[in-house]
């Protein structure tokens, strides 16, 4: 028998009021007009240490038409199923935002009148990024009790928007059956309140 694609999907509840620890978890572009490939290279992800930073001032790195490369940056990039967030950079909306190699480019809405070298300021939509946070470590907890619960389970797929997360298995027979015990475990693990403690597995991209 072939293994039926299922998915469990996620909703956010009503916010309990209390600060919830929840983390984060295309083609090249060519001739940037940048000042070295060190420093581009050098880009720093802040949202990755300070995830609950909505603002900041960055450097610009680099900038080819519409599009620009910054360092510090707290403007996550889509990966990891989970989507990119949303913001401005010097004022101007953010369209998209795309790892390309050891960096992250953004395509703005309009062409930016700053230079390489100049600061600008950094803002990201919070309430979407604090949805978008709370979701995806949801679902990495619903997760690893799936994989608790049958480890040779395969994962074919996810995706964490900002009303609702998504995960794809390969699983043979009817998943939902299983919901029950599966919310009842992670109410148990929340209700917990076990510390969180944060690692990184690419310590030399922070």
């Amino acid at each position: 028998p072939v293994a039926r694609r299922s998915a469990v999907t996620l909703r956010p509840p009503g916010c309990c009021g209390r600060r919830c620890a929840f983390g984060l978890f295309a083609a090249p572009i060519q001739d940037l007009t940048r000042p070295s490939d060190k420093a581009v290279s050098a880009m720093e992800r802040a949202f990755w240490s300070t995830p609950y930073l909505a603002n900041l001032d960055a450097e610009v790195l680099a900038i080819d038409g519409r599009e620009v490369v910054i360092s510090p940056t707290i403007f996550f990039a889509e990966s990891g199923g989970q989507e990119s967030d949303r913001g401005t950079i010097g004022g101007i909306e953010v369209e998209q935002a795309r790892i390309v190699d050891d960096r992250i480019v953004y395509r703005l809405a309009a062409e930016p009148d700053f230079s390489v070298g100049d600061q600008v300021a950094v803002a990201i939509d919070w309430p979407r990024r604090y949805a978008l946070m709370r979701l995806h470590f949801a679902a990495e907890i619903v997760l690893e009790l799936f994989y608790k619960k049958f480890p040779a389970m395969e994962k074919v797929g996810a995706h964490i928007g900002q009303s609702k997360a998504r995960i794809d298995f390969a699983f043979e027979g009817n998943i939902s059956q299983h919901f029950p015990e599966i919310e009842r475990d992670v109410a148990q693990l929340v209700a917990a309140d076990l510390p969180i403690e944060s690692r990184f597995t690419d310590v030399a991209r922070l």
